[in-house]
C-alpha cells in the first residue's frame, strides 16, 4: 500500500521539527515532507500551513516565495490544516505591526488582545496568551473526533482571529474576549492553538487530519 503524503510548508519562519515529528508519531503509513518547493507541496495528499512570529515577516516571506499561490491552489484541491499564524494569514488583515494585509481568503480580521485585558473576575490577564486553555467545540467536525468537549490545548499568541462568518467558527476559547480558536470551510481547517504541543488531544487532532478526506 502506497504511503499517504503530507507536506509541511517551509517558508523559513520557525522550527518545523516539532510539528513534523508529531505527524510522524501519529501517522500510520504516512510520509511527512517539510518543503518550500511548490511542486512537492502540491503533489502531497495533504498540506499543513504553519506560522510563528510576526505576521509582517511571515507575509513578506509568503509573498516573496509565492507560497500564497501554493496555499490558494492547495485549498482548492486537498485537505489543508493551518496552525497559529498560518490561520491568521488566511484572513483579510491583521492589526499586528501597525496593520498588515493578509492573504484575504476568508473575511475577518486578526485583532490585538489589548493592553488592559481582564478575566470575568476582573483579574488582569497577561499578553501574550500563553499556555493551556479550554476549547469549546461550536460545531461537529471530523477533526474533533475522539476529543472531549472543552478539552485543553496549548496557545501562544498576542493576536486572535475574528471571522466575519460565524458559520466558519468550529471552536472558541475565552481569554478576556471570546476568540476563534478554530475555523473551517470546505476542506480547510485552521487552529489558533498548537496541536503539536497539546499532548493527547493535539495528537488526536493531527491523527484525525491525516485520515480526513476534506469533507465536513
Amino acid at each position: 500500500m502506497a504511503k499517504s503524503t503530507i507536506a509541511v510548508i517551509d517558508y523559513g519562519m520557525g522550527n518545523l521539527h516539532s510539528v513534523a515529528s508529531a505527524l510522524e508519531h501519529v501517522g500510520d503509513n504516512v510520509e511527512v515532507l517539510v518543503s518550500g518547493d511548490p511542486e512537492k507541496i502540491l503533489a502531497a495528499d495533504r498540506v499543513l500551513f504553519p506560522g510563528v512570529g510576526a505576521i509582517r515577516d511571515c507575509m513578506a516571506e509568503i509573498l516573496r516565495l509565492g507560497i500564497d499561490q501554493v496555499v490558494a491552489e492547495a485549498m482548492q484541491t486537498k485537505p489543508l490544516l493551518a496552525i497559529c499564524v498560518g490561520m491568521q494569514a488566511l484572513m483579510q488583515r491583521s492589526e499586528e505591526n501597525g496593520g498588515v494585509d493578509c492573504l484575504g481568503f476568508y473575511p475577518g480580521e486578526v485583532k490585538f488582545f489589548g493592553e488592559h485585558l481582564q478575566d470575568a473576575n476582573g483579574q488582569k490577564l497577561k499578553v501574550p496568551h500563553m499556555g493551556w486553555n479550554h476549547v469549546h467545540q461550536q460545531k461537529p467536525h471530523p477533526l474533533w473526533a475522539n476529543i472531549a468537549q472543552d478539552e485543553r490545548f496549548y496557545f501562544v499568541h498576542s493576536f486572535y482571529v475574528q471571522a466575519q462568518d460565524s458559520d466558519m467558527v468550529m471552536g472558541t476559547t475565552d481569554y478576556g474576549v471570546n476568540i476563534n480558536a478554530a475555523i473551517s470551510r470546505d476542506n480547510v481547517f485552521a487552529a489558533q492553538f498548537h496541536p503539536e504541543k497539546s499532548s493527547t488531544a493535539g495528537l488526536q487532532l493531527l491523527q484525525n487530519f491525516l485520515s480526513w478526506d476534506g469533507q465536513s
